[in-house]
Parts: structure tokens; C-alpha cells; sequence
């Protein structure tokens, strides 16, 4: 059993299961900057539309400087500045997506009104699929 085990975690796709839930790891990390930016911008007073965006990108550069170190660490790795944006231009389209969920979800779902940390986590686990492919393929090259 233990070899067996140890067989599939050594596959490719065993390999691509533990990279996924290593970055499922980093995205609990960038769910919580989120949330906390996302709170703390609240706190000040904004819409909940307008604290989206800065939360947002506080967590999509946690996200990427956790993944460049844990996730993809053994991708070849271009300048900080080039990664750092490839990696936001990467992620745009799932960075759309959870935007999008935890905008309407929070808008027309009073559960989602009354406790916002909800709506960002449908949005995390919304882009998230697009996200992994995303980097993997486009940003962290070779991993």
C-alpha cells in the first residue's frame, strides 16, 4: 500500500496533485489577506465594490511571492518586476472571475451581505481552477 502510495505521488499526475494542493495552501494564505485588506478598507468606509480591488491585489502579490517561493519554486524564474506582472496579467481573467462572484454573490444574496469573508471565498474558489493553469503554464514556466 505504502508503495503503491508512494508510485502515485511520484507520477506525473501525483506530482501535479501535490503542486495544486500546495498552491490550494498558498491561496488559504492570499484568502486571508484578502479578507483582512478587504475588512480593513470596509472599516474606512468604502463600498464593498471599491475594498474588492485593493484586497485583491494585496493578495494576488502574497499569492505570487508564496508560489514563486513554495509552489513553482523549481520554475525557471524571470526578474521580480516581469514575474510579478506576468503573473497578475496571467491571473486577470480568474482575478475577473472571483471579482465578478463576490460582487453579485454579496449584492443579491443577503448570507453574502451580511458576512462579506463569505463572497470572497466563492470568488477564491471561483477563479482558482484558471488560476493554477494560469501560472503554471504561463508564469512559472518549467515546474
Amino acid at each position: 500500500m505504502i508503495d503503491l502510495a508512494v508510485r502515485l505521488l511520484d507520477s506525473r499526475l501525483g506530482r501535479l496533485g501535490v503542486q495544486f494542493g500546495k498552491f490550494g495552501m498558498v491561496g488559504i494564505v492570499g484568502l486571508v489577506v484578502d479578507t483582512a485588506v478587504l475588512y480593513l478598507g470596509l472599516w474606512a468606509g468604502l463600498e464593498f465594490f471599491a475594498a474588492r480591488i485593493p484586497s485583491f491585489f494585496a493578495a494576488a502579490t502574497t499569492t505570487w511571492a508564496l508560489n514563486r517561493a513554495f509552489t513553482f519554486r523549481h520554475a525557471d524564474h524571470a526578474p521580480l518586476h516581469r514575474q510579478w506582472a506576468a503573473f497578475l496579467a496571467a491571473n486577470a481573467v480568474g482575478g475577473v472571475v472571483n471579482y465578478t462572484v463576490s460582487v453579485v454573490l454579496e449584492a443579491g444574496v443577503d448570507v453574502f451581505d451580511a458576512y462579506p469573508f463569505l463572497a470572497v471565498a466563492a470568488g477564491a474558489i471561483a477563479g482558482m481552477f484558471f488560476n493554477f493553469a494560469a501560472s503554471k503554464r504561463l508564469v512559472f514556466k518549467g515546474a
